[in-house]
């Protein structure tokens, strides 16, 4: 189905361009923002609190010893560290996969969101997966709706680009299809059938979800709402017993729960469901501005405050799950706005990722022209309309792929053995002596094996 949304062929961008883009310090951020957001957002005390956040929970030290067969130390051995993957979740939405025409402009799409990102927003809207009813969008192929594609789709393209997938939403008061009852009753009951149906076909597949969707704005107008919003234990007691105890089943919010007053009352409601016993395993806050004027007009407001952030994360950090930033709109619209949005975007990631138990950072729509109509006014991509990398893309890639990533050029002490501290993660090691080379993989995880043997001349598949 051709959609009027659609984006159009594009002239042919390499993903080389892309790459070689990404030299932040070749863009000029000297945009319009208020001197009122610099002087918060630059405290050297507020950078410091940063950086000494992002050194103690996103890094932890490893000891390397290289032996050979008869568990000898290889002194001297020279050793090429280099880290590969991020154990922390960088995401974006992939709703329009395999939407894109023609094939090139669906290619450069595809590799600019794998370059950036390890992890992806699937879309599970009911009016999307269930548009008739008994007629499931699950599978290939499916009569095409622009933004919707059949989660199917997601499992082998996530699979060959190493991504995590997270399935949005379960239960949401809006983007419903219209033949759904108005009788609570009989609603909770095909519920009961749509969280069964996605449990059978993607409990094992995908591990992280939204469970219930901004419930402390749903209207009263929706057959579930009660003012103490009880459908939301429901809903996560009937979805827990269907999925592993692994998976991460997730509340979600909109932006204004980041800040005081409104934080204050999702937390009071997590805080009542987790001492109810609802199995809530994750926090989600949004951080939507779907115009610049509104964006403006944050920045200039004084709860556009890093403490205040922080603050309000660590404040969440004690329900002792993890905490993630799910849907982000920073506008590149009008004067300045793609350096105000680069400039934007790399400040408030650096704060995201260094509060201590957040998870994962999820920006909304990758290009220009592939949002909802009514929010592509806000050019809220990190690409533009010709998938071209804007100066936010290429801040995002600086910090991902090169300052929070680690690498090392060393050799073994006379134990065999090398210490270091990196970013969690993934890593290759090679190792060279003797005039060869051989290499291995390792991981770097909070709680896991400080220590790593690797054993020198051994096959490949003995290792």
């Amino acid at each position: 189905m051709q959609n009027p949304n659609r984006v159009a062929s594009r002239p042919a961008v390499a993903v080389a361009t892309i790459a070689l883009a990404c030299l932040w310090p070749g863009y000029n951020l000297r945009a319009e923002i208020p001197d009122s957001y610099r002087t918060r957002w630059r405290d050297p005390a507020v950078v410091q609190r940063i950086e000494r956040n992002i050194e103690a929970h996103r890094k932890g030290d490893a000891t390397i010893t290289v032996v050979d067969a008869n568990n000898r130390p290889v002194a001297g051995a020279e050793v090429a560290l280099q880290q590969t993957t991020h154990a922390f979740l960088f995401g974006c939405n992939a709703f329009v996969l395999g939407q894109l025409e023609p094939a090139e402009v669906e290619q450069r799409y595809e590799e600019a969101f794998a370059h950036l990102f390890n992890f992806a927003t699937v879309p599970f809207y009911w009016a999307g997966t269930e548009p008739t009813r008994g007629e499931l969008r699950y599978a290939e192929p499916a009569q095409d709706i622009w933004r919707r594609p059949p989660p199917d789709r997601f499992l082998s393209w996530a699979a060959r680009y190493g991504i995590a997938l997270k399935g949005h939403p379960l239960l949401w008061h809006a983007h419903n299809p219209p033949w759904l009852p108005q009788d609570p009753d009989a609603l909770r009951q095909l519920y009961q059938k749509r969280f069964e149906e996605i449990a059978a076909r993607y409990a094992d597949r995908i591990g992280i979800w939204d469970v219930v969707n901004e419930s402390l704005v749903c209207p009263q107008s929706y057959p579930l709402f009660t003012p103490d919003r009880s459908y939301v234990q429901w809903a996560f007691q009937q979805v827990a017993p269907l999925f592993p105890d692994q998976t991460t089943l997730m509340i979600n919010e909109v932006a204004n729960f980041n800040f005081p007053p409104a934080s204050e009352r999702y937390f009071t409601q997590i805080q009542q469901l987790m001492a109810a016993g609802t199995p809530i395993r994750g926090i989600g806050f949004q951080y939507h501005y779907f115009r610049r004027e509104a964006l403006d007009s944050h920045l200039a407001n004084p709860s556009c405050d890093p403490n205040t952030l922080l603050d309000v994360y660590e404040q969440f950090a004690s329900f002792q799950v993890p905490l993630y930033i799910t849907e982000i709109t920073i506008p590149s619209a009008g004067d300045g706005g793609e350096q105000l949005q680069a400039e934007v975007v790399r400040d408030h990631y650096r704060l995201w990722f260094s509060a201590p138990t957040m998870a994962g950072i999820t920006w909304w729509n990758l290009g220009d022209g592939t949002a909802m109509q009514g929010e592509n006014e806000a050019q809220g991509g990190l690409l533009d309309a010709d998938l071209k990398p804007k100066p936010a893309y290429t801040a995002l890639d600086q910090l991902i792929n090169q300052e929070w990533m680690t690498r090392l050029a060393t050799r073994t002490d006379e134990h065999g053995a090398l210490h270091f501290r990196g970013f969690y993660g993934k890593y290759t090691v090679q190792v060279t002596a003797e005039g060869e080379t051989e290499e291995y993989t390792i991981e770097l995880a909070r709680g896991g094996p400080a220590t790593h043997q690797l054993v020198w001349k051994t096959p490949p598949s003995e290792r």
